[in-house]
């Protein structure tokens, strides 16, 4: 069970943010998220990375980051100085409703082998605002069954 955190830089928690969900087409807003976590967190394209959001508007909901991809930005810039990755290997999925959708993924977090839930909600074709979850995957020798983490 996670410890509830403080409020971001931006003064954003996990659990405030937009609540409503606009009746857009959903596949649309599949496409921009898959598109970004392919191109900018795979790193398949990321000279792509501005492509996806409306200059600077960009309401993050990380408990370390600030708004923005200044704030984005900086931390990533955080992170790379203290020798910390943060790799996605595999998206699993990305399922969408409205204007959110959720992303799937794994891969490493300071090498630690981690699972990333991302939540984004879209909106005019770019990303408004994100929430995560990263979880460290367990050990096979630790599984309570054969299924796995996905």
């Amino acid at each position: 069970m996670a410890v509830k955190a403080e409020p971001n830089p931006s003064g954003h928690t996990q659990i405030d943010g937009t609540l409503e969900k606009k009746n857009v087409d959903k596949e649309e807003t599949r496409k921009v998220v898959a598109g970004f976590v392919g191109d900018v967190l795979r790193g398949e394209n990321p000279d792509k990375l501005t492509s996806y959001f409306n200059g600077d508007h960009y309401i993050q909901h990380n408990t370390a980051i600030a708004d923005g991809l200044s704030g984005l930005g900086a931390a990533l810039e955080a992170m790379a100085k203290q020798g910390v990755q943060m790799i996605y290997n595999k998206t699993h999925f990305v399922l969408a409703d409205g204007d959110y959708a959720l992303a799937v993924s794994e891969g490493t977090f300071g090498g630690v082998e981690t699972s990333f839930y991302d939540l984004f909600r879209v909106e005019n074709g770019n990303i408004a605002e994100h929430w995560d979850v990263m979880e460290t995957i367990a050990d096979k020798k630790d599984w309570q069954n054969q299924n796995g983490k996905f």
